[in-house]
């Protein structure tokens, strides 16, 4: 069982590290569907892989130039107290009782539908915002754009551990749709390290953490994010994108089903 977690990890690492998106949304269905982990388990032990695998994509993409830290800021001013105030909520409702556990599962379904759209229709949101540049927002909508976006992304990842990844790489091409790919995975990355971090710390604070199994999955990641961040420039995604698009749907539905 331990090799299959180490291979998982090496698998989705790669392509987070190739695309910026499919971590949340391929480990945390992957960990409830296939091993039988708890919902709530497998959520919280997903954000603390999350926070270490992405820390290491982080590493790659500024070695690369590929960040934009001024939106990360921004991105984190809304997502980190949103987070914070999730845990909060998770603790007095009861995070690993049965009701919460049921949420979390259509919670994931949710998230993963949300990141299917994101991968499938990103593009087009971007051929279509280049060519309206009069639509693009600027100055102080855009700050508080950015800000809100974080806030929203901080929800839905501390319930589900999903949604920094396509999501928010897809809120990134809305927002900033001059930012080259590269530069949306490694920002979108980037922005996710401290909102991960946040989010697992309050997952441990809840008891909903497994460290053997988060060993496991970080043993296969770490080299995989590492790898998929440096060839980030030179792989073409879209037909990884097609592939990973058709496998989560496959997922969302056998959640809700």
């Amino acid at each position: 069982m331990t090799v299959s977690y180490v291979v998982s990890g090496f698998a989705v690492g790669l392509l987070v590290g190739l695309t910026g998106v499919g971590g949340g949304s391929l480990m945390t269905p992957l960990l409830t569907l296939l091993f039988g982990i708890h919902p709530s388990v497998a959520v919280g032990t997903d954000l603390a892989f999350a926070a270490a695998t992405k820390t290491a994509g982080t590493v790659a993409h500024r070695f690369k130039g590929t960040v934009r830290w001024d939106i990360v800021r921004r991105l984190c001013l809304g997502a980190l107290p949103a987070a914070a105030l999730t845990t909060l909520l998770l603790k007095h409702f009861g995070a690993v009782s049965a009701e919460i556990s049921q949420i979390i599962r259509y919670s994931i379904a949710i998230s993963v539908f949300l990141t299917v759209i994101a991968l499938l229709f990103k593009a087009k949101l971007q051929a279509w915002l280049n060519a309206h540049p009069e639509r693009h927002l600027q100055g102080r909508k855009l700050t508080n754009a950015t800000i809100l976006s974080g806030a929203v992304l901080g929800i839905l990842v501390t319930i589900s551990s999903i949604g920094a990844g396509a999501v928010g790489a897809t809120l990134l091409v809305l927002l900033y749709p001059r930012l080259e790919p590269a530069e949306i995975a490694g920002t979108d990355i980037a922005y996710a390290v401290p909102l991960t971090a946040i989010a697992a710390l309050g997952h441990w604070w809840l008891g909903s953490i497994d460290w053997s199994l988060l060993g496991s999955l970080l043993l296969g990641s770490v080299p995989g994010i590492t790898i998929g961040s440096l060839a980030a420039r030179a792989v073409p995604e879209k037909f990884l994108r097609g592939l990973l698009a058709l496998t989560l749907t496959s997922v969302a539905l056998k959640l809700v089903f």
